[in-house]
């Protein structure tokens, strides 16, 4: 006697939807850009299920992997994390930029970054001089320059 193996069309598609997963290579570069542009207004699964941006879970499932994808299309679009081929010889974070803005409420804030570099502790007290358009910061008991 022969053994009959009954397959459902879903069972089908999901074996084929499962190894054609793995036969996708996720887009990068122009192609990426190229193939956003041409998908348009699909939604964000669609667009990253079409760039190959999905990987098979244990259970068989997928997994759209949204992160990578954003990486990719903010690496094709020219910027960059700085944590790709450099070989970790580059300094991490951002470069300060010495400027201040004056918050909604009034406030002035400066950075830990500053206060950092400058060895500031919490605590420590500032006389506050006030000149055209300058605002100078004198540490309590040292030496004003007159």
């Amino acid at each position: 006697m022969a053994t009959s193996l009954l397959l459902t069309m879903g069972s089908i598609f999901a074996m084929v939807r499962s190894h054609l997963i793995l036969l996708i290579t996720m887009l990068t570069g122009p192609d990426l850009l190229a193939k956003v542009k041409e998908l348009g207004d699909a939604s964000k699964s669609d667009l990253v299920r079409s760039c190959g941006y999905v990987s098979s879970k244990k259970d068989g499932t997928e997994r759209l992997n949204f992160t990578a994808f954003y990486e990719a299309l903010l690496e094709a679009k020219g910027l960059s994390f700085g944590g790709g081929g450099s070989g970790g010889t580059g300094r991490p974070g951002r470069q300060l930029s010495y400027a201040a803005k004056v918050q909604f409420n009034g406030n002035l804030l400066v950075g830990k970054a500053y206060t950092a570099q400058l060895g500031l502790q919490p605590g420590d007290e500032f006389e506050i001089k006030l000149g055209k358009k300058q605002i100078q910061l004198i540490p309590v008991g040292a030496a004003s320059e007159a």
